[in-house]
């Protein structure tokens, strides 16, 4: 069997992947259409790696402009490995970007973003749709009331991490994207303009 990719590198950053289980099933994700792989790299993890694992594999931090905690899973359900991780990259002097999904405090039950901002610099947080039915469609949600909760969740980010993007794809069916950039200006957060099939 092939070693599960923990790290990759994508341009100067270094992508840690640190969980295969998601509380989204988006029908526009690789995963969820037979592949695993991002550029050349297989993200099919056989188990969920601890902090010890990815932490020997971080490299010389003066080397990456940031490292990313984004796979193919929800970064935020392994939160112990991630603010554990994120904890000694930031000892070592490196920047820490978190992709998220936005679901975090709804799956905690708990408002989770003060753990994040000690050790975390930027979120990137992937809204992509503007109306509950077209979330509902296209990023099928495990938890009840997943739009309202990433809804909170960009509102509050701001409040706690300097840097928040919010990002939602282009070319999705019945999705307003300038319905989608306001919400995020709204809250004080960048925004991310997407394409579809394009990642990284």
């Amino acid at each position: 069997m092939t070693q599960s990719t923990l790290v990759y590198d994508i341009r100067n950053s270094r992508y840690l992947n640190i969980t295969g289980r998601c509380t989204l099933r988006c029908q526009f994700c690789p995963k969820h259409n037979g592949s695993k792989q991002v550029h050349q790299y297989q993200l099919a993890l056989d188990k969920q790696p601890s902090a010890i694992d990815v932490i020997a594999l971080l490299g010389d931090v003066s080397q990456f402009d940031e490292y990313v905690f984004c796979g193919y899973g929800e970064p935020t359900l392994n939160l112990a490995t991630l603010l554990q991780v994120a904890r000694e990259i930031k000892v070592r002097g490196g920047k820490v970007r978190v992709n998220t999904d936005g679901l975090g405090n709804l799956f905690h039950r708990r408002n989770i973003l003060p753990e994040l901002a000690g050790v975390v610099d930027a979120l990137s947080i992937s809204l992509n749709a503007d109306t509950e039915a077209a979330y509902l469609q296209h990023c099928r949600p495990k938890l009840k009331s997943a739009f309202e909760a990433v809804n909170d969740f960009i509102k509050l980010a701001p409040q706690y991490i300097d840097q928040v993007q919010v990002s939602a794809i282009e070319g999705l069916e019945g999705v307003d994207i300038h319905r989608c950039k306001q919400i995020a200006e709204q809250a004080n957060a960048e925004f991310k303009h997407r394409y579809l099939d394009i990642v990284g």
